[in-house]
């Protein structure tokens, strides 16, 4: 929101991104009905909607509800197949509720007076420690200890080398929550703030505010593609995961 005072701008980009009560108060518990639980359950309810009611007839000639459900149903089904095999297709459900939650999750948060939850890296960090601790699970109950040949790059040619890269291997491997939840609340995040920022100019120039309107307009057109560009990188990092959880091998 912006605010004229003193011959300059008030913009406040962040105070979007505060979680707060939604029936008064100020402190914030765990149990505590917020504006971010609110919009959890309105992307649950879309989800819901299209996946569950949309496709529901399943008739010969598809709706268009049902169309978008079989739509994605087939590309996440499609990636899952690429990228880990057969053998993936069975953690194939999974995928597609990753995948459906952050679409949704990132879409619904560019409605006006919306909650963005995927900009805070409490939720995101979530997803991807569960991605980690999933995938760590499925290596070793597959693998038992040679899912351990994921950190050793046997094609290196002296052992002091295979040494050095094994604890790069084990240090990057440890850092992909950070990088997996880093990337998606991050973008999440910058892309909202800068849309405020432009709509606290258009609101403070008044009839002058031509120029930021149009780039309102461009930037929300580029954060709908960078909300459904976020959704196929999250989940295809996962898929990625899951293809050294079952190929550990170099």
């Amino acid at each position: 929101m912006a605010e004229g005072g003193g011959g300059g701008f008030n913009i406040h980009p962040m105070e979007q991104f505060l979680v707060e009560p939604l029936f008064g108060g100020h402190e914030v518990s765990w149990y505590t009905p917020t504006n971010a639980t609110l919009w959890f359950a309105l992307t649950v309810a879309a989800v819901s909607l299209l996946m569950v009611f949309g496709s529901r007839g399943r008739q010969t000639v598809p709706s268009r509800g049902q169309s978008m459900a079989e739509l994605i149903y087939g590309f996440v089904y499609k990636m899952v197949e690429d990228v880990t095999g057969k053998q993936g297709l069975k953690y194939f459900p999974y995928i597609l509720t990753l995948f459906l939650f952050v679409l949704f999750a990132n879409l619904v948060g560019l409605i006006p007076t919306s909650f963005s939850t995927t900009s805070h890296i409490a939720v995101t960090a979530v997803l991807a420690l569960a991605v980690f601790i999933s995938v760590t699970v499925i290596g070793f109950m597959k693998h038992g200890a040679g899912f351990l040949k994921l950190f050793w790059v046997s094609s290196a040619p002296t052992l002091a080398l295979r040494i050095v890269l094994a604890v790069i291997e084990v240090i990057s491997y440890f850092v992909r929550p950070l990088s997996h939840s880093v990337r998606l609340a991050g973008n999440m995040m910058a892309g909202h703030a800068v849309l405020k920022v432009f709509a606290g100019f258009a609101g403070a120039l008044g009839l002058l505010s031509v120029v930021p309107i149009l780039a309102i307009t461009a930037m929300f057109a580029l954060e709908v593609m960078v909300a459904v560009i976020q959704a196929y990188v999250f989940s295809i990092l996962t898929c990625v995961y899951l293809n050294d959880a079952l190929h550990p091998g170099h």
